[in-house]
């Protein structure tokens, strides 16, 4: 990175932090600082929903999964305009009639206490890992290819977000990003831009299109039945609809980004936003990483983009096995090229690329070889090995920033969110005679403690396959059980607390060891887990708890 680019990366951020201290205006009582007194208007809201989700994860990992797999990956949101929907017409009129602070509130209303806590409880384990590991992803890519320090680059990070969070709460969080959102569409649009304006003269944008489609990366629609595929047409209308409407519905990152709308109007307007926007801007960010895919058809790409990879394989015994294949791959990569400007045949073509394909398995074996802790998946690594190579200098630091911007826009929402769960829903439901200072003071503790805790997880955490598929695993995992017990809550007023309890400890033991056996795709999970917490609730209501009451 160059001075510029250094400029540019320090400048974003410094500017991020202070317009979020700046504009969080001293909450002086629990509604300002939870729920930003309820102010916010929709465009606000949806901005912050769609910020929200979309954490460094997102532009990191999505790019690297389009140029390896296609824009399949897409799949994944086929069910999320339908979830906004669904919880405009009911879930948002609840939340805003009882006027509640978090969406569990809504479960100790409905059925008892043990239930509100239970859920929240899953809502705090599953989100807490997901704090760590939206400023673990920057952090580790980061620290791999700038050769920055981990563990400082995650403090750094972290001390950010945790700043302006804690000063300014809700309020704070929203404000600064539609100021990331912003900078991070900015960035994006400039990158894409750059690859397709950089493709060799004789190469159009119209042939690009045919090149990835003859290499299978613009096949987005799998209409095929196999519960072990991940992305398929139908787990993303279902489980892709399941998980959004948990997500959205009740994890209180999203739930909180609405609850400070000035009316359920602004609520429900922020989130068809969401819902008409989120699927064309992941398509886009997909369909970027297939046109890094393109780019790399004619500018000689690395074996295994992991730096540290291949630091580790050619200062290990493997080094010679390795340069060897470095070679051949490149004479691989040389004869597609040759083909593609020539206007060679399909069939020579998709011969080479299989060879090519086969040469990158075998780098990830010698890797492993050299060292079997050493991570050979190099998904997460493209995209920001293309930025640092191709980028010109100061748009450099401009991506670097808008992949911190989205680290912290997530960070922010979810530590927000963790704040005001425990707040409300452990420390407020057993300690309910505290003055609003009191509470105020505990919400701000609440967010440095989940600070430190998502900073510490950062330092110590470990790459696990894409990070892209990581983050939506975890929710899988839990999403199901807490949107089924939602799901009963609204719909079912025959199951009480007793049934849908004991239910929903079922089902996530049910849930976790489908995850175990590993025989289905994860995005079932969520389906899963919320029609048998559901039917369950109604079975144990029914034979076992029909005479008996909470």
């Amino acid at each position: 990175m160059q001075t510029l680019d250094w400029a540019v990366l320090i400048g974003t951020l410094i500017f991020i932090v202070l317009y979020g201290i700046w504009k969080n205006k001293n909450p002086k009582n629990i509604n300002e600082y939870l729920k930003a007194g309820n102010q916010s208007r929709w465009w606000t809201v949806g901005l912050s929903v769609m910020a929200t989700q979309a954490s460094a994860i997102t532009f990191l990992s999505t790019p690297g999964q389009a140029f390896n797999d296609g824009m399949g990956f897409i799949q994944f949101y086929f069910g999320l305009p339908f979830a906004m929907v669904i919880i405009c017409l009911f879930f948002i009129p609840i939340y805003h009639r009882l006027k509640i602070y978090t969406a569990y509130e809504f479960l100790e209303n409905r059925f008892d206490k043990r239930v509100r806590t239970l859920t929240a409880s899953l809502f705090l384990m599953q989100r807490g890992l997901a704090a760590g590991i939206t400023i673990y992803a920057p952090a580790i890519i980061l620290s791999v290819v700038l050769n920055w320090d981990l563990r400082i680059t995650a403090l750094v990070v972290g001390s950010l977000v945790i700043l302006y969070t804690l000063v300014g709460g809700t309020r704070a969080v929203n404000m600064t990003q539609k100021l990331q959102m912003f900078i991070i569409f900015s960035g994006m649009f400039l990158a894409f831009y750059f690859i397709i304006t950089n493709f060799p003269n004789q190469i159009s944008f119209l042939d690009a299109l045919s090149i990835a489609g003859k290499a299978e990366k613009l096949n987005f629609l799998d209409f095929s039945i196999n519960l072990k595929n991940r992305y398929t047409f139908w787990s993303g209308i279902t489980g892709g609809l399941f998980l959004s409407l948990s997500y959205f519905g009740t994890d209180q990152s999203q739930v909180q980004r609405y609850l400070s709308g000035r009316s359920i109007r602004e609520s429900q307007m922020g989130l068809i936003m969401n819902g008409f926007l989120k699927l064309p801007m992941q398509f886009f960010i997909l369909f970027t990483g297939v046109m890094v895919f393109v780019f790399y058809q004619f500018e000689s790409a690395p074996l295994n983009f992991n730096p540290k990879a291949i630091l580790t394989v050619k200062e290990s015994k493997q080094i010679e096995e390795f340069s060897k294949l470095e070679i051949e791959n490149l004479e691989t990569q040389k004869q597609i090229r040759n083909l593609l400007l020539n206007n060679g045949s399909s069939k020579e073509i998709d011969a080479l690329r299989k060879k090519e394909s086969k040469q990158r398995d075998i780098a990830r074996y010698i890797i492993s070889k050299s060292d079997p802790k050493q991570e050979t998946n190099d998904k997460d690594y493209i995209f920001i090995s293309f930025i640092l190579s191709y980028l010109p200098v100061g748009l450099i630091g401009l991506l670097i920033a808008v992949i911190l911007s989205a680290s912290m826009s997530s960070t922010a929402s979810e530590l927000n969110a963790l704040a005001a769960t425990s707040t409300i829903d452990l420390y407020k439901r057993n300690y309910r005679n505290k003055t609003e200072k009191t509470y105020l003071n505990a919400s701000k503790i609440f967010t440095l403690l989940w600070g430190l805790m998502a900073i510490l997880f950062a330092c110590f955490g470990n790459l696990f396959e894409n990070l892209i598929q990581l983050i939506n695993i975890i929710g899988s995992i839990f999403y199901g059980t807490i949107l089924g017990i939602f799901l009963v809550g609204i719909f079912n007023t025959s199951v009480k607390g007793k049934a849908i309890f004991w239910a929903a400890i079922i089902s996530e033991i049910f849930v976790i060891s489908l995850f175990t056996w590993d025989k289905i795709g994860f995005l079932w999970l969520n389906l899963i887990g919320a029609l048998a917490t559901v039917f369950l609730s109604l079975f144990l209501q029914n034979i076992l708890f029909s005479e008996s009451e909470d």
